[in-house]
């Protein structure tokens, strides 16, 4: 009887807490939408019919890492400044990008958003989950392994190779 008891609590308790938080629940449609941290969450592309799922969530501040060319239909930059939030740019073409300096900024625009909510995107995530993976490298010390599988939870994909070589360099040199 106890046994089903402490089950029962048990079930309880993790149903609540995998329920959907008015964050999860107001931006479940964006592209390869993931909740990685608190007050974090990274995502593919956006489009400007996304807007009032990002009010609606209390997004305060976006980074992104695609390159303009990629949305020439949509000035994020603009939809942000008119909806009050806060947008800034570090455009990753590819694993060409991955660099230290890159690194350094990503890491300190995060430092800077503090406990604001905010989105980090790029295409499809691929690009955030590689800065991560390389952030959680040079800056935390996390083992390669370790910041990868971090990486990937942020949606790194394809980029995994490049990000693997890049750690690897970065250590022996």
């Amino acid at each position: 009887m106890i046994r089903k008891m402490l089950l029962a609590m048990t079930l309880g308790l993790t149903t609540a807490a995998m329920a959907a938080t008015p964050e999860k629940t107001a931006l479940a449609d964006l592209p390869h939408v993931a909740f990685p941290a608190p007050h974090r969450v990274a995502s593919g592309r956006l489009q400007a019919s996304d807007m009032a799922a990002l009010k609606r969530a209390g997004i305060r501040e976006v980074i992104d890492l695609s390159v303009d060319n990629e949305t020439p239909d949509f000035d994020e930059a603009a939809a942000m400044h008119t909806a009050g939030i806060r947008y800034r740019n570090l455009p990753i073409h590819g694993a060409q990008d991955l660099t230290r300096a890159h690194v350094a900024q990503f890491d300190q625009w995060l430092i800077d958003a503090g406990d604001r909510p905010t989105l980090v995107h790029c295409a499809s995530s691929n690009r955030v989950g590689a800065m991560i993976a390389l952030r959680a490298a040079l800056i935390d010390g996390q083992p390669a392994d370790a910041a990868v599988a971090e990486g990937r939870r942020w949606g790194l994909k394809s980029l995994e190779p490049a990000v693997r070589q890049r750690l690897d360099d970065w250590t022996t040199h």
